[in-house]
């Protein structure tokens, strides 16, 4: 609890000095994964801070327990704006991609770290909070330390080398950018 609070307080702070950003950048791209599942990049959340010295990627998913239709999953995107004091503010937290459902209902995050000790710690106090919303034993994740967020959506064949099987749920195969309009 002493985590989240010090992360809320945090998060209200960088957001007063305007040190977090919601760039467009990645918004619409699909991003597939090792399973065979698929998800669209819908925000983007990036606090402005120092230079990141021990990268770490983390991924985390989770099914939401009451959250079911298309209308239902539309809520729970507009809604999730309203999280981002519980993980903007922790230390390490570099960029998320909030990642749509996929077609199990399933919902992704694919952060960018300084530490995976951070990473980890991040994880662990929040579990509870995402455990009361998430359907029992669907919450999963994975801390790659050394990696760059924006590597593996340049190059994801860079998993491959930490694989231990083809079927992971966090192993990105490829991703396919959003259409950009004709000029």
């Amino acid at each position: 609890m002493r985590a989240l609070a010090r992360c809320v307080i945090t998060t209200t702070t960088m957001l007063a000095q305007h040190r977090l950003r919601q760039p467009t950048r990645h918004v619409g791209d699909v991003l597939h994964f090792a399973d065979g599942t698929t998800a669209r990049v819908y925000r983007e959340t990036v606090a402005e801070e120092p230079l990141v010295v021990d990268p770490a990627v983390l991924i985390v998913e989770f099914r939401l327990r009451w959250v079911r239709g298309n209308a239902g999953h539309a809520a729970f995107r507009a809604e999730s704006l309203l999280n981002t004091p519980l993980f903007a503010g922790f230390p390490g937290f570099v960029s998320k991609l909030w990642l749509a459902h996929d077609e199990n209902g399933v919902y992704r995050g694919f952060y960018q770290w300084d530490g995976p000790g951070s990473a980890s710690a991040y994880v662990r106090a929040l579990w509870w909070v995402l455990a009361m919303v998430s359907v029992r034993d669907s919450i999963h994740y994975v801390v790659l330390p050394g990696l760059w967020r924006d590597d593996l959506l340049n190059d994801p064949s860079a998993l491959e080398a930490v694989a231990s099987q083809s079927h992971e749920w966090w192993r990105l195969t490829q991703v396919t950018p959003r259409p950009h309009p004709s000029v």
